[in-house]
């Protein structure tokens, strides 16, 4: 096959056929959880906030869940390779439970805020080792097949999220969004206690666990990352807020480097980047989050503001690329099992660059179908481009890494998504200022829209405004094509099953 090279063997570690449907289960019933909570709260917030108050601080019932599960995944990564996946998944399983129960007792917003981060810290070991688990369940030839049903997973809990959201705040309490993670949650932690059962460590020396670069990741990356999400919105960029987290995430960043080159088994090993496909594939990946953005946050805005459609239907032009999404992840193992793992890849994100540069050039207004046919095509894009990369580069380790590796990943893919918030909502108040002479931001803008008081030049800025984003998304697109080409193997160096 064009993606395979090294004939070393891999550690087995089984799980017994008989129970294998049932750790399944568990696994999309936990990667559901993940997505649902990533979506479910943002059309409750103002029935959160006309109960809790907390208007100015509500986003960081957002950023704090997101700050925390993009910290901990290295973390994570590393634990379930010292320990293995089934105490790690547990210990994230009661964590996300226990936070879920805590935001449905909260009292006022500072406490559902810190409720929430409880809840991350959990949510950081549910996206990486179930991602993880995925590859020790399976051999390389089936790991598609479950890939491809943790992808549906994903993308049909985060499209219904605001749905389901909205109809509890509006027919029950908003509380019930996070209780009825109770039950799905006990579920999934019941089938992993019943029915996990990894084979017996050999007795070796105690693991050392490296909780001073632990400690170390945890506060460089919350202070880098709350320093990306809040900058430019709670206060400007070149703020002393601003420039003080900068500058202490930059002199973290040296303590992590120092503090991991010292330590005996450090939670970010340098074998991480010192290894051309899992630094290419993080780096791709991260250029994915980046990407990612685009779609995600400023369609729905350009529907609706430019198209002129109903939130529901605005809705459903982003949504269409979770339909094409997973059935492209699905099948492309048919075409890199023909020209391997990087040129299929290569494949996706090339045409991904297209898609993405051809929305600047989509008629003012346009009619809806133009958009959604772009996301589509989109959605199959990047089902061509992240899978083969995610399977490719967790079959070049054996059990002992994937962990670290599949955490690396994510945590990078996590980290673009940051950043590409923070830069492309840089660009879009850039570009709206430029054509309005200065007035006003996106969401400002975008509020007057939909209070009908806004005229037919502002519709026009806001088109300006994302097509630069678009533009800025096919240009991450293009990144991560020469990182594939220029710095990724041609043959990933893939270990026998």
């Amino acid at each position: 096959m064009g993606g395979t090279g090294s004939a070393a063997q891999e550690t087995a570690r089984p799980v017994a056929t008989g129970r294998r449907g049932a750790v399944v289960a568990a696994l999309m019933l936990s990667m559901a959880l993940a997505a649902l909570d990533s979506t479910i709260v943002s059309t409750a917030v103002p029935q959160i906030v006309g109960d809790l108050g907390g208007f100015s601080v509500f986003s960081w019932l957002f950023s704090g869940y997101l700050l925390a599960v993009t910290v901990t995944l290295p973390v994570y990564g590393k634990l379930s390779d010292t320990f293995g996946r089934k105490p790690v998944l547990i210990v994230g399983s009661v964590l996300f439970l226990l936070g879920s129960l805590l935001c449905a007792l909260a009292w006022n917003m500072g406490a559902l805020i810190a409720f929430r981060i409880v809840q991350g810290l959990g949510g950081g070991a549910l996206q990486g080792t179930v991602q993880t688990l995925a590859a020790d369940l399976y051999p390389l030839k089936d790991r598609p097949r479950i890939q491809a049903k943790l992808s549906t997973v994903w993308a049909v809990s985060a499209v219904a999220g605001p749905g389901l959201g909205g109809v509890l705040a509006a027919y029950a309490d908003w509380r019930w969004i996070f209780l009825v993670n109770l039950p799905v949650g006990a579920v999934a932690l019941w089938l992993i206690v019943r029915h996990l059962h990894e084979p017996e460590r050999e007795n070796t020396p105690r693991a050392r666990v490296d909780w001073p670069g632990a400690l170390a990741v945890f506060a460089c990356g919350g202070v880098l990352l709350t320093a990306l999400v809040q900058g430019g919105v709670a206060w400007p960029w070149l703020s002393a807020p601003s420039l003080a987290l900068f500058g202490t995430g930059l002199a973290l960043v040296a303590v992590v480097v120092l503090v991991e080159r010292r330590a005996a088994e450090p939670i970010i090993p340098g074998w991480v980047w010192r290894r051309r496909t899992i630094a290419a594939v993080n780096l791709a990946l991260g250029a994915l989050g980046l990407l990612m953005v685009a779609p995600t946050v400023f369609l729905p805005t350009y529907a609706q503001s430019v198209l002129g459609l109903a939130p529901v239907a605005a809705g459903f032009v982003l949504s269409v690329w979770t339909l094409s999404w997973p059935v492209s992840a699905a099948l492309s193992q048919h075409v890199y099992r023909r020209i391997g793992f990087r040129r299929t890849a290569m494949l996706g994100i090339g045409a991904a660059a297209l898609i993405l540069l051809a929305f600047p050039f989509l008629p003012y207004p346009g009619q809806a179908w133009q958009p959604t046919l772009l996301m589509l095509l989109l959605g199959a894009a990047l089902g061509l481009f992240q899978l083969p990369l995610i399977v490719g580069v967790q079959s070049t380790v054996g059990w002992a890494e994937r962990g670290t590796t599949t955490a690396s990943v994510l945590f990078c893919r996590q980290t673009g998504q940051t950043i590409g918030a923070a830069v492309f909502g840089a660009v879009a108040n850039g570009v709206l200022a430029a054509r309005l002479g200065g007035a006003g931001d996106l969401d400002s803008v975008t509020r007057a829209l939909g209070s009908g008081t806004a005229p037919e030049a502002t519709r026009r800025a806001i088109a300006d405004a994302v097509h630069a984003v678009y533009l800025g998304a096919s240009c991450a697109a293009a990144l991560a094509f020469l990182v594939l080409l220029f710095l990724a193997p041609r043959k990933f160096p893939v270990l026998k099953d």
